[in-house]
């Protein structure tokens, strides 16, 4: 046997574990753990060194080691020590060849049987000491399901105000899973608002599942719809014109009655559907060359009882030959196809015509503005940076989002 052995352990304690793992504890000469592990283990003969410093008790272990070769230091963690646990730490310490390990369940295994969801494609994250960074990216990215490790900063409260805060178009249910494996095991589901203000046992984990959505009514604001109102790409959700870009690009659209408005780009419809909501005797022509784009444009338009919205399948510029001569465009996205956009958007222009482009990249804008200049309109440039405020534990910090450039371009007068 190995020098050192690492036996994870359960809140069931002693009864928990295996006879292989039971004949090593049996067999140490020192046992070393945190004092709850330590104390299912009470009659035990060996000395006790609880982890406190680990510094110290790591050069303790070595201490004891060095006294004979046939010392055995059993070292006790919580579930896998190889799963975010000490075991991570003890290889930066002491050698692979030096080491035993005897995983118990983790709690992220115990939180998904007891859920009953199938967990492989699970995303893992600890907040235990750590920035939350990990847990926004998966959150924007709309992971089906995450597992976060919590720590007394980042409680089940503190993600569910961090979720809420960064006010994404998807839902999630968010389980509880407290004192896994022990007597007061107990494991409740919560909608993300019903967990402001509650408290917990310490050891807790969260389980994060992704929601279907489903229609609702609001009182909808008449400008500046919330991004989460709209209904979203499931494996991109933030894949949305912003609601503050997307407010900014309705003034810069300089929107009146009866018009033609051609949405290029369309993506989820937040553009078109917030344009036909200010000018209701307007036809918007909503263009997107996904299928699910378009799909997504269409629920969009029932759930916001919208019914001057076009929503057409296809990819710009093969499908705006057959649309009305426009008043407004937007271009939203391009495809890697705005020269050719550009050009079909000039041959159906009128003179009053206004163009809106959102760009986010450098190599898009130098392509827009090119042809713009060369075709002889004029433009006038919007630079947009804006960041949210975000909780951090007991504070809050900036998360910014993505700059965009908005470009107003108009036909020089000849």
């Amino acid at each position: 046997m190995n020098p050192i052995v690492v036996v994870g352990i359960g809140l069931a304690g002693a009864a928990d574990l295996s006879p292989t793992a039971q004949a090593a504890v049996d067999q140490a000469t020192l046992l070393v753990g945190g004092q709850r592990h330590l104390s299912y283990f009470p009659s035990h003969a060996a000395p006790k060194l609880t982890l406190g410093d680990l510094s110290s008790a790591l050069e303790q272990i070595q201490d004891h080691l060095a006294i004979s070769p046939q010392k055995k230091v059993v070292i006790l963690a919580s579930g896998d020590p190889l799963f975010f646990g000490l075991g991570r730490l003890l290889l930066t310490t002491f050698s692979a060849e030096q080491l035993t390990f005897h995983p118990h369940l983790s709690a992220v295994q115990l939180a998904f049987s007891r859920i009953k969801v199938p967990w492989q494609d699970a995303n893992i994250v600890s907040l235990h000491g750590r920035s939350p960074e990990r847990l926004i990216q998966a959150l924007q990215k709309g992971d089906d399901k995450i597992a976060i490790f919590t720590d007394p900063t980042y409680t089940p409260a503190a993600i569910a105000q961090l979720f809420l805060t960064l006010d994404l178009p998807i839902a999630y249910q968010f389980w509880v899973c407290e004192d896994l494996g022990s007597p007061s095991e107990q494991v409740q589901g919560f909608a993300p608002s019903q967990l402001l203000g509650q408290t917990f046992a310490a050891l807790n984990i969260v389980i994060l599942i992704r929601l279907t959505p489903t229609p609702s009514e609001q009182d909808w604001p008449h400008l500046g719809l919330p991004d989460g109102s709209f209904l979203s790409f499931p494996d991109r959700p933030s894949l949305i014109t912003k609601r503050e870009v997307r407010v900014l690009a309705l003034a810069e659209l300089d929107l009146r009655e009866n018009q033609i408005i051609w949405d290029i780009g369309a993506g989820t419809g937040s553009v078109s559907i917030e344009t036909a909501r200010i000018s209701a005797s307007s036809t918007v022509y909503a263009v997107e060359k996904t299928v699910i784009g378009h799909r997504l444009i269409q629920q969009n338009c029932r759930r916001f009882a919208v019914n001057n919205v076009e929503a057409i399948c296809g990819t710009a510029p093969d499908v705006l030959a057959a649309l009305p001569p426009p008043d407004r465009i937007f271009i939203g996205g391009s495809g890697g196809n705005l020269s050719t956009i550009l050009d079909c958007c000039q041959i159906h222009a009128c003179k009053q015509t206004v163009i809106v482009l959102a760009i986010a990249t450098l190599e898009t804008l130098e392509i827009a503005l090119h042809w713009l200049r060369t075709h002889h309109w004029s433009t006038q440039l919007l630079q947009i940076q804006v960041s949210r405020s975000v909780p951090i534990a007991t504070l809050t910090r900036w998360q910014p989002l993505n700059p965009v450039t908005l470009i107003r371009a108009k036909l020089k007068s000849p």
